[in-house]
């Protein structure tokens, strides 16, 4: 039973790693609200502490993974009717980490598959089942997402538009299985699929593989380019792609030259400052239409 009524003017926060949690915590206190924030240990920045001992409308409590009753056991209390998903959270952690409670681990059980997809819309259930409804993660942060069109001072070669085009069907084929959402690819051929390792990680690798072919006299074509989308039927409430600063520093150590992404779907931080690093490090990037 709950202890309070939901409340309009109280937001839920469920955050993980990263600045996305930050942003959308700033957004909803600059709109009033009360934001109530579970954050996840393994993952979520001590900062927030800091946000919470200077606001009284900020209030935290941490939560491990696998904590599902005492999560909503929180958010009742506090009287959060909406929540957000908001930061990483490794997928790997689901695996390692997480120590299930009696309600996570039922819902595990009755998964098909333990998908990001999967596992994410059946937590969502939960919650709505539970009064608190899962809002989408760029409700408070539609200024973000990505703009159709070229973003840098160079656009993309023909040769790298054929690695889009190229990209974008692999992408699609891959869709399906929920694995990842990047693809990096080099003269029409895949290089590196993303599954569990995050974005970041997948461009290193095929940084790293392009290296070892360069030193085995390869005559493929060095130039990677990075192909990040969301998937066909996105739930915006949870895994929505992001680009960042580190992206652009991971595609400049692997030798990346070209970033496609998708417009009105793919938010993108600190825009300034990752246009400029990309325009310094030659990189172009395009946000295509969407799909």
């Amino acid at each position: 039973m709950r202890a309070t009524p939901a409340l309009p003017d109280v937001l839920g926060l469920i955050a993980g790693n990263g600045r996305f949690p930050f942003l959308i915590l700033e957004a909803a206190r600059a709109e009033g609200l009360t934001v109530v924030v579970a954050a996840i240990k393994e993952e979520t920045d001590e900062e927030m502490n800091a946000i919470a001992a200077a606001d009284a409308k900020v209030r935290v409590h941490w939560l491990s993974l696998g904590e599902l009753s005492r999560l909503i056991e929180t958010f009742h209390r506090e009287g959060v009717g909406r929540a957000v998903m908001a930061g990483q959270v490794k997928h790997k952690q689901i695996f390692s980490s997480i120590r299930p409670d009696w309600r996570l681990a039922k819902l595990l059980m009755s998964l098909r598959t333990r998908s990001t997809d999967m596992l994410l819309g059946a937590v969502a259930k939960v919650l709505g089942d539970e009064g608190i409804e899962l809002i989408s993660s760029t409700a408070f942060l539609e200024p973000l997402l990505a703009t159709e069109g070229v973003m840098t001072e160079r656009a993309p070669s023909v040769d790298e538009r054929r690695n889009v085009e190229y990209g974008l069907t692999v992408a699609h084929g891959l869709s399906a299985f929920d694995i990842g959402q990047t693809v990096v690819i080099a003269a029409q051929a895949c290089v590196a699929v993303e599954a569990m390792e995050g974005t970041d990680a997948t461009i290193a690798r095929a940084g790293e593989l392009m290296r070892t072919l360069d030193e085995e006299a390869s005559t493929l074509d060095r130039g990677l380019t990075v192909v990040k989308l969301p998937k066909p039927k996105q739930d915006m409430r949870f895994d929505v792609p992001v680009i960042g600063l580190r992206t652009i520093e991971a595609m400049e150590a692997a030798g990346a030259t070209c970033l496609a992404l998708e417009a009105e779907r793919t938010l993108l931080f600190d825009k300034d400052t990752v246009i400029a690093r990309a325009n310094a490090a030659g990189i172009a990037m395009v946000a295509l239409p969407r799909r």
